[in-house]
């Protein structure tokens, strides 16, 4: 399965707040600081970046990010994650099980949404005339915690191995949306989930990014004193890939810049996307 989704940058409030409940809570490690800015992540893999903006404060009923999914490496990562945000009692927004994968999810101390998961393997995922389900059904939680009860190693943060799996995205206008990152990014429409959320990924995965209109039909993005995403990082598995996209933006004239750290394009809603390879 291709690495796909990489570094969120993210605006919060507070760094020191911020940087505290990830690490502490959530268990990522700060890999630098610079300012007002750090990266946080697992091993060497940069997850997250923290620009801090003083007074900035939560806006619903706009774009931007729904939240940002961490994905561990199997079922025993998960329940021992489950338990670690409960021994630091961490306040935990809901819990489903996908079909196709097993989620925690919960906001940070700005508001921006995190899910936790594990995938099922892909053997396992259910599908119907070749197309993958996915449903929101009970998380079995006694279960996970059971797996973990008798190991007593020492939490140390997220596992080895764990990684962005996937980012869920506030949109304006879904038919708009998966239409760019269909035609321009070239994804696969997995599935729609009703008539206000869809799927869309690269190489059959269940899904690299979600849409939905859940913040209302025709949101603006957020304003500049918001906390919100800055941009998420796309992984192509080579030049050729990116110069694809490149063409087929300039087909439908739509712009990209090229900042030298990658090269950054916006879908309609003015989710912000960093190409690099």
């Amino acid at each position: 399965m291709s690495r796909t989704i990489g570094t969120v940058y993210l605006t919060v409030a507070d760094l020191e707040r911020s940087q505290h409940f990830y690490q502490h809570n959530i268990g990522l490690t700060l890999h630098r600081q610079e300012g007002r800015t750090a990266v946080l992540g697992v091993g060497q893999e940069e997850m997250l970046i923290l620009q801090e903006q003083p007074g900035a404060r939560p806006q619903s009923g706009v774009t931007g990010l729904y939240h940002f999914a961490i994905l561990v490496p199997n079922r025993h990562e998960l329940g021992r994650t489950l338990r670690h945000l409960i021994e630091t009692e961490t306040p935990l927004g809901g819990f489903a099980d996908h079909l196709v994968s097993e989620a925690i999810y919960l906001n940070d101390p700005d508001g921006h949404g995190i899910e936790i998961y594990r995938d099922r393997p892909e053997a396992e995922w259910p599908r119907r005339n070749g197309q993958i389900e996915m449903a929101s059904i009970q998380l079995n939680i006694p279960e996970l915690l059971a797996l973990v009860q008798d190991d007593q190693t020492p939490w140390q943060g997220l596992a080895a191995g764990t990684i962005m799996g996937h980012i869920h995205l506030h949109v304006s206008d879904l038919k708009q949306a998966v239409a760019f990152y269909q035609q321009i990014l070239g994804m696969d429409l997995i599935t729609y989930y009703g008539r206000s959320a869809a799927f869309v990924s690269y190489n059959g995965y269940h899904h690299h990014v979600g849409l939905n209109t859940w913040a209302g039909e025709g949101a603006p993005p957020p304003p500049d004193d918001a906390p919100q995403l800055r941009w998420y990082q796309l992984r192509l598995p080579d030049a050729a890939a990116l110069l694809t996209i490149i063409q087929r933006a300039q087909t439908h004239n739509w712009p990209v810049q090229d900042q030298g750290q990658g090269v950054f394009i916006q879908d309609p809603s003015q989710n912000r996307i960093m190409l690099t390879v």
